[in-house]
Order: C-alpha cells, then sequence, then structure tokens
C-alpha cells in the first residue's frame, strides 16, 4: 500500500528497496522500513528454522566462524549476547561484510543489515542468520526470558539454509 504511485519502487526487489531507504521518498519512508522491513526480515527468520534443525554447521561455513570466532561456542555466545542485549524490539544477525568477513550485529525494530550497508543489497549479500527479538516472538512461551528463548532457538536452526546463503555470499 505504502508503494502505491511508486511504480518504480514497487517493481524493484524487496531487498534492494530497504537497502536505499534515501531513495524512498520521505512521506512513505517509515511505512517502508517498518512495514517493507518486517515483512522482509520475518521471510527470511522462517528459512533459517527448522523443527529438525540445531547442531552446528559444518563444512566452509563452520571454518568461518572458527577462523572469524574461535569457536562455535564463542560464536553462539558473541549472537547470544547481541540478541540479548538488544534493547526492546529487534534483531540479531551474522551477516558478511562488505570486506567478505562474518560479524555480528544487532538491529533495532524491523531494520536489518542491509539498511545499515553492513551487507551489500544483492541476492548474495543477504544476512546469513536472524534472530527475532521482539517480544512477539517468545512472550507466549517465555514472557520475559527472553534468554531462554534464544537458549531455545539454537536448537532449530537451520544450518543447511546458513551454509546455502554463506556458499552464495
Amino acid at each position: 500500500e505504502a508503494l502505491a504511485g511508486h511504480l518504480e519502487l514497487a517493481a524493484r526487489p524487496l531487498d534492494q528497496v530497504v537497502a536505499d531507504l534515501a531513495a524512498v521518498p520521505e512521506g512513505i519512508r517509515a511505512a517502508v522500513r517498518n512495514h517493507g522491513g518486517g515483512h522482509l526480515n520475518h521471510s527470511w527468520f522462517w528459512r533459517w528454522m527448522d523443527p529438525k534443525g540445531g547442531g552446528e554447521p559444518g563444512g566452509p561455513l563452520a571454518a568461518a566462524i572458527q577462523s572469524q570466532f574461535g569457536s562455535f561456542q564463542a560464536f553462539q555466545e558473541v549472537f547470544s549476547k547481541a540478541a540479548l542485549g538488544r534493547f526492546g524490539s529487534g534483531w540479531a544477525w551474522l551477516v558478511r561484510t562488505t570486506d567478505g568477513k562474518l560479524a555480528v550485529t544487532s538491529t533495532p525494530n524491523q531494520d536489518n543489515p542491509l539498511m545499515q550497508g553492513i551487507v551489500p543489497a544483492a541476492e548474495t549479500g543477504r544476512p546469513l542468520l536472524g534472530l527475532d527479538v521482539w517480544e512477539h516472538a517468545y512472550y507466549l512461551k517465555y514472557q520475559n526470558r527472553r534468554a531462554d528463548y534464544i537458549t531455545e532457538w539454537w536448537k532449530v536452526v537451520n544450518w543447511s539454509k546458513v551454509a546455502d546463503a554463506f556458499t552464495a555470499s
């Protein structure tokens, strides 16, 4: 609805639109950021989970995590800290930055690393993994226990999807 009357924006892939919010007219920018960002983030989020997921990644992704963070457990600690430390609503992310390194970051609300220029706006530059830490993601089951939610979430991470994104990036 926000893009009605803006055919040039509506014709672009959503990840490219949110990656270049400065090109979105100011009158609809907040709606595109919030609603478009929320849609995009959740579209990725559901793909990154599988009831049969969990464990640890293998192959090149595991090697990159080992190289960048020292161990998978150290990566989990850094990622979980970013998710737990996000004040209010937002996301924690594993990304491959524009210089090719793995990094963990966090964004408020429905923002994502594309909006911050942390990753390139292309199919191969999408975040590799993200965790929704809005209360709606966990409140019914965990109430105020975000740390418990994060611990349980690791048990459903779909590492094959994350590895596919890593290989493509």
